[in-house]
């Protein structure tokens, strides 16, 4: 039995005893309220519209909105080598790393534009959680996990594309095997969960500790505890100027993979931008009794224009990262993305664009997907050593 078939039912024995549970105990003693208790486990609370006010950060209220049934898919420094962020190895090897929350967390240099300490509430945070798609540009993976096909190719074919291996191995070596950068630096979230948010930021920083920066610190302590040596290129792309970031991204990292040909793969980590008018998506998973911000892989294609020859083996290892983490993590992803996009996808065979959860995903919901990410990624390159 696998995996994901045994951490499927396990959760119906611990929905089965959710249930059931407290009816025994209502039979016997005859306490009701372990009906309501029940029952409101099973049921997100539904918040009303709140009026505009300032609150300070250190509040941290707790807020569940049911998801809408009518959701839409929108897809939408320097140079450190084998230096994770505030990371300390826990007793437990299972358990990773353990990190200091981000709203905990000083940065010796916030920037030019600081990460807010008072927020105004105004938009609406909706919190949903994204199943399983439908539809002709869908199709299921061998094993689990999706893969959403906006291109020429046919769903069969892609599916059969899917099956083969990366053509990449790693090595039992000190070296750097895996480059992790931003091409967008500045992005970032919500603090914490809650029911409105600030429609004054732009939920970008220069705090890295606030940033995108620190989910590609979570995801390179991760590998860095399995002895995989990591490149994390800090190097602030999008800001002040925002038009051009892939040009920039692409000359910090054509340097390191230069240096360093032992480099086999290569992550570009972003978060999406999931929202209308006057509201955000927060999109989230329940992983072990924890909320983390779901992701989405993105592998480009090539229409003969994008000058991506190879890319096909890039939607290969994307097919095998897929499904490592949905097997380990079961509903953390969302289907990849396979589209005409470039990225700088040209450069290995092992580069992928992921986008960690939304804007309206908090610090901690994102920091705790980097660490899944990098559990998962670990596990499946130590499945790759030569």
């Amino acid at each position: 039995m696998t995996r994901y078939k045994k951490r499927k039912i396990m959760g119906m024995l611990k929905f089965c005893a959710l249930i059931f549970i407290p009816l025994i105990v209502t039979f016997i003693g005859g306490k009701a309220s372990e009906i309501r208790r029940a029952a409101e486990k099973l049921n997100n609370i539904d918040l009303g519209k709140g009026e505009e006010r300032i609150v300070d950060i250190a509040e941290q209220p707790e807020y569940h909105k049911s998801s809408e049934n009518d959701m839409k898919d929108i897809l939408s420094g320097e140079d450190i080598l084998s230096e994770g962020y505030g990371a300390k190895e826990e007793s437990d090897e299972n358990s990773g790393v353990k990190l200091e929350n981000p709203l905990d967390m000083d940065s010796e240099n916030q920037g030019d534009k600081p990460y807010p300490t008072e927020w105004y509430e105004s938009g609406d945070v909706i919190r949903t959680t994204y199943g399983y798609y439908s539809g002709t540009s869908f199709f299921d993976l061998d094993k689990c996990g999706q893969v959403n096909n906006k291109t020429f190719w046919s769903n069969d074919d892609l599916y059969n594309e899917s099956l083969c291996l990366p053509n990449f191995t790693i090595s039992n070596t000190d070296e750097p095997q895996v480059l992790i950068y931003h091409t967008h630096t500045t992005e970032s979230f919500e603090p914490y969960v809650r029911e409105h948010y600030d429609t004054s930021f732009n939920y970008r920083t220069t705090d890295e500790t606030k940033n995108i920066v620190m989910v590609g610190d979570a995801i390179q302590a991760e590998l860095e505890a399995k002895g995989i040596g990591v490149i994390h290129a800090r190097t602030i792309h999008d800001y002040p100027s925002y038009n051009g970031s892939y040009d920039r991204s692409r000359e910090t990292i054509v340097p390191i993979l230069e240096e360093y040909p032992s480099i086999k793969v290569v992550l570009d980590i972003h978060r999406d931008a999931i929202s209308g008018d006057g509201f955000i998506y927060q999109p989230y998973a329940e992983i072990d009794g924890k909320e983390a911000a779901q992701i989405m892989i993105i592998s480009g294609c090539d229409d003969g224009t994008l000058g991506m020859p190879e890319y096909i083996k890039n939607f290969h290892f994307a097919c095998r990262l897929q499904q490592q983490i949905e097997s380990d993590y079961e509903g953390l992803t969302r289907p990849i993305l396979f589209d005409y996009r470039h990225y700088n996808q040209d450069l290995t065979t092992g580069s992928l664009l992921i986008e960690v959860g939304s804007h309206g995903n908090t610090l901690e919901q994102v920091q705790y997907s980097g660490q899944l990410i990098g559990r998962s990624l670990a596990e499946l390159l130590l499945s790759l050593r030569e």
